[in-house]
């Protein structure tokens, strides 16, 4: 499936989703199951945040072997992420990557308030993803304006994305040859938690 018809086709399954008209319940069948037994082509690629508002399949009303969903919190980019990408794209044929931030994130929120304040201590593990989405935030606050920290915080989620993008095709030679050959498309994209309406970000 070509990039632009597996993206209309996830707009046109969100757009049901907000609807109230899925279909996601006939793709999820019995029979679907033993057809994906032994094999596996996803249409597309999702990389979202772990939020558990955010289960990419219903949201997009797709079924079983739909979707290759890689699900990390404030959807950050690290190797193991562009591997799973890189899979996805390399051996299972999806020419669609879709970043997708939302609205509310609580990581990016969580990066916002440890740029205000630097005391604030977080594990490991945790500082791991801050410290991943802080950039992003940095550079909305230092873009100027006069801005409420909501303002900065839709600004930051959205840089987020726009950086994970960027950093897909940096960090991979396997996308960024298959994105130049025109055979591959990685965008970026926002869920609103409030609509459930899945909106395309500007470049």
């Amino acid at each position: 499936m070509k990039s632009q018809d597996a993206l209309k086709r996830l707009l046109n399954g969100n757009e049901r989703f907000v609807e109230n008209k899925q279909q996601i319940v006939v793709k999820s069948s019995s029979q679907r199951r033993e057809e994906l037994s032994d094999s596996q082509s996803p249409f597309a690629v999702i990389l979202t945040c772990s939020d558990s508002r955010l289960p990419a399949e219903i949201l997009f009303d797709q079924g079983l072997g739909d979707l290759f969903v890689v699900r990390v919190a404030g959807n950050v980019i690290n190797p193991e992420v562009v591997g799973s990408v890189e899979f996805a794209v390399q051996s299972l044929g999806s020419n669609l990557v879709l970043v997708m931030g939302h609205t509310k994130c609580g990581a990016v929120t969580a990066a916002l308030e440890c740029t205000r304040d630097p005391s604030i201590r977080l594990s490991p593990g945790l500082s791991s993803i801050v410290d991943r989405i802080r950039p992003s935030i940095e550079r909305v606050i230092s873009s100027g304006g006069s801005r409420s920290d909501d303002d900065i915080l839709d600004d930051g989620i959205a840089e987020n994305t726009r950086v994970g993008v960027e950093l897909l095709l940096q960090s991979s030679e396997i996308l960024r040859e298959k994105v130049n050959a025109g055979n591959l498309s990685i965008l970026g994209a926002s869920y609103s938690i409030e609509s459930g309406k899945v909106s395309l970000l500007d470049n």
